[in-house]
């Protein structure tokens, strides 16, 4: 399993929790007849749809941003296509509530029950017992590189300390030393 401090771990963690929420409120609009709640509830699935795929776009920055030297983050190109990967589905999750929700406001609820069997479905929902294998063995290696980067994380705030201390050491000096030139006559 992937390691927790991998920072896109956590944010897809996040984001996943905020779609599986998307997922429970758009089960509710789609099986709610009270105009006033459907109301309400597409106004929180909207909501939901912009903030999500707020999210999503800033984690795809990111990625764009260590896809430039995967090296130096601790991934490979892999590892890139299969975040980039991730983000597609879920914008395209996303997208899909967002439509139907618009959509269907005036809709009845028999209409929509094929675009929630479709904004329900999972991706790669049917692996093989292989694909399970390399799964494991990507997680297996994502965690090992997880564990490589918290160790660059540690060195390299080590070094920040150290270049604080400098700095510090260094703009002390430099004020003793302005306090001497104006203590001269």
């Amino acid at each position: 399993m992937p390691s927790a401090q991998d920072p896109f771990y956590v944010v897809k963690q996040e984001i996943q929790e905020s779609i599986d929420k998307l997922k429970s409120t758009f089960h509710q609009w789609e099986n709610t007849a009270d105009v006033g709640e459907r109301s309400s509830l597409s106004k929180e699935v909207l909501a939901s749809c912009e903030s999500i795929a707020w999210q999503v776009d800033e984690l795809d920055k990111a990625i764009s941003v260590a896809a430039r030297d995967p090296s130096w983050y601790g991934i490979d190109e892999v590892e890139v296509e299969n975040r980039r990967k991730w983000t597609s589905d879920a914008r395209t999750q996303v997208n899909k509530a967002k439509r139907t929700v618009e959509a269907g406001k005036g809709s009845n609820n028999a209409s929509l029950s094929g675009m929630h069997r479709e904004l329900m479905r999972l991706p790669s929902s049917h692996q093989t017992t292989s694909n399970q294998y390399a799964a494991q063995d990507n997680d297996d290696f994502i965690e090992s590189e997880s564990d490589r980067q918290m160790l660059l994380i540690k060195r390299q705030d080590e070094e920040l300390d150290e270049l604080s201390l400098s700095v510090q050491r260094i703009g002390g000096v430099g004020l003793t030393i302005h306090e001497e030139l104006l203590a001269q006559p």
